[in-house]
C-alpha cells in the first residue's frame, strides 16, 4: 500500500487506494458508520450506563438530554472556543430546554490543581447541579476535576489513584470538539501538580459521563494541524489499549473498532478537512478508543511521550506518534502480543487472512508509519531540541509514569533508553527485530 499511500492527496491516488481497501478481506463491518445506532456503541454485556448521541447536528439534543439530569448547569470550555461561538451556541440550546447556564470558559491546556479550583469557585457561586463540558480532553478534565473537588471537597491530588472520592458527584454531559483524547468515555482527570507539572490521574467510575454527545461539525474548526495531532494520539489509543496487560474481550473490541475507523478515515479527513463524514467516523473512533482504554489501560508509547511534553513541551499527539511504532516494534517481540497485532492487522484488512504473524504486524507498523507521514509528525527527537545526552533523564522519567506499568512486554530503564536512542538519527539503529513465525 505504500506507493498508493504516497499519492495520496491525488483523486487518482485516493480512488485507487478506496478500490483496493473494499476488496481487502477481513474488513469489520462493526465498524461502517452508516451501521452506527445508538444502543450500539456498548454491547449488552458491557452493561453501560453511559448515553451516547452521535451525529451530525447531534448537539441541538444537549437540551433535551441535559434537562434529564438537572436544571442549574456549568458550562466548562475554553476561551478558543467562545471565539468561535461554539459555547454560545450550546448555551443557547440548553436554555432553549429551560436550564439556567453558567459559562466557565477559562479552562487551559494541560489544566492544574489551580486552574480546576479557579472552575469550582464559579460552580459554588452557581450552586449548579449539572456540569457540561465543551472541548478537547483540557476542558473535560477541567470540568471533572470540578466536578470531584465541588462534590467530595479537599484538593486534586486527594484522588490521585482510584475510587477515592467517597460522596455522590454531580452528573456530566461530554460534548468532544476534538477526536483525539477519548475522555469523554472515561472516568478519569487528567490534572496536573502547579508545582512539578507531573500529572496526576484521578480516576471515579462517578466521574464518566452519564451523557456523550459526539457532533463531527463541531470539529470543523480545528486547524489541520490539530485535528492531525488529536488523530495520532486516537490511533495510538488504541494500538495500546488492545495489548495492555489488563487487556480483555471489551476493551479488545472498541480498540479494534477504533483503529479500523482511525486508520481508514483520518487520511480522507488530511485529504479534505471539510469531509463530515469522514470526520464523525474519527470522531467515533476516538470515542471507542476512549472506552477502550476505560476498560484497558495504556502502555510505553504514552509512558515515553509524557516526559517529552514536560521537558521540551512537545505536543501530546506528535510526542505519542514519534515513540508509537518503536514500541509496536518493542512489543512485538513477544511471541503473544506479536499475534494480537497481527489479529488487528488482519482484521482491519491490511494483512491477508492467512498471512504470518510477522507479515502482519509488518503490515501494520507500516499502516501507522505512513499516517504519521501524512500527519507530518517529525520522525527524529533532534527536530524537537533533544540531544543524546536528554537519553538518560527521559529514560527515568518514563519508568515513573504509570501507565508502563500496563505494557505487555515488561521495560526497564535500559529499555526505555533504547528505544528513545532509536528516535535519535545520529545514533546507530539496534532495535530487535520482529521475530517471524
Amino acid at each position: 500500500m505504500k506507493e498508493i499511500c504516497l499519492n495520496f492527496f491525488t483523486s487518482a491516488g485516493r480512488s485507487e487506494w478506496l478500490h483496493k481497501r473494499r476488496l481487502l478481506s477481513g474488513v469489520m463491518k462493526e465498524a461502517n458508520v452508516n451501521n452506527f445506532s445508538e444502543d450500539s456503541f456498548f454491547t449488552e454485556n458491557e452493561k453501560a450506563t453511559q448515553q451516547i448521541i452521535f451525529g451530525i447536528g447531534a448537539i441541538n439534543r444537549a437540551g433535551e438530554a441535559s434537562k434529564k439530569l438537572g436544571s442549574n448547569v456549568l458550562l466548562v470550555t475554553d476561551s478558543g472556543l467562545s471565539s468561535v461561538g461554539h459555547p454560545q451556541k450550546l448555551k443557547a440550546i440548553l436554555e432553549q430546554s429551560n436550564l439556567n447556564v453558567t459559562l466557565f470558559d477559562q479552562s487551559t491546556e494541560n489544566p492544574t490543581e489551580s486552574s480546576v479550583q479557579s472552575c469550582v469557585q464559579v460552580a459554588k457561586e452557581a450552586q449548579v447541579d449539572l456540569i457540561v463540558g465543551l472541548g478537547g480532553g483540557s476542558s473535560m478534565d477541567t470540568a471533572k476535576g470540578c466536578n470531584f473537588i465541588l462534590s467530595n471537597g479537599g484538593k486534586m491530588s486527594d484522588y490521585w489513584g482510584i475510587d477515592k472520592a467517597h460522596k455522590p458527584m454531580l452528573p456530566l454531559v461530554a460534548i468532544p470538539t476534538t477526536a483525539g483524547t477519548g475522555s469523554e468515555c472515561q472516568s478519569f482527570a487528567l490534572i496536573s501538580e502547579d508545582q512539578t507539572h507531573k500529572k496526576m490521574a484521578c480516576g471515579d467510575k462517578k466521574a464518566l459521563p452519564q451523557v456523550t454527545i459526539l457532533d463531527p461539525e463541531l470539529t470543523l474548526s480545528l486547524p489541520n494541524s490539530v485535528t492531525a495531532c488529536t488523530g495520532v494520539d486516537a490511533l495510538a489509543h488504541a494500538l495500546e489499549s488492545i495489548v495492555t496487560t489488563k487487556r480483555n474481550p471489551s476493551s479488545i473490541r472498541h480498540a479494534q473498532l477504533a483503529f479500523d475507523l482511525i486508520q481508514e478515515n483520518l487520511p480522507l479527513v488530511f485529504q479534505d478537512p471539510q469531509d463530515l463524514e469522514s470526520r464523525g467516523k474519527v470522531l467515533l473512533g476516538a470515542s471507542h478508543a476512549g472506552a477502550a482504554i476505560e476498560r484497558s489501560m495504556l502502555g510505553a508509547a504514552h509512558s515515553m511521550a509524557n516526559p517529552l511534553t514536560a521537558s521540551r513541551g512537545v505536543v501530546h499527539g506528535i510526542a505519542v506518534g514519534m515513540v508509537l511504532p518503536e514500541v509496536i516494534k518493542f512489543n512485538a517481540v513477544q511471541t503473544e502480543t506479536n499475534h494480537i497485532y497481527a489479529e488487528v492487522a488482519r482484521k482491519s484488512g491490511l494483512a491477508g487472512l492467512g498471512s504470518s504473524d510477522f507479515e502482519a504486524t509488518q503490515s501494520l507498523i507500516d499502516r501507522v508509519s505512513q499516517i504519521l507521514k501524512l500527519a507530518n509528525i517529525p520522525s527524529s527527537l533532534e527536530e524537537q531540541g533533544f540531544m543524546p545526552t536528554d537519553i538518560q533523564t527521559l529514560a527515568l522519567a518514563a519508568t515513573e509514569q504509570w501507565t508502563a506499568n500496563f505494557n505487555p512486554r515488561p521495560l526497564e530503564e535500559e529499555d526505555f533508553k533504547n528505544l528513545y536512542s532509536q528516535l535519535f538519527s545520529s545514533i546507530p539503529c539496534t532495535s530487535q527485530p520482529i521475530q517471524a513465525n
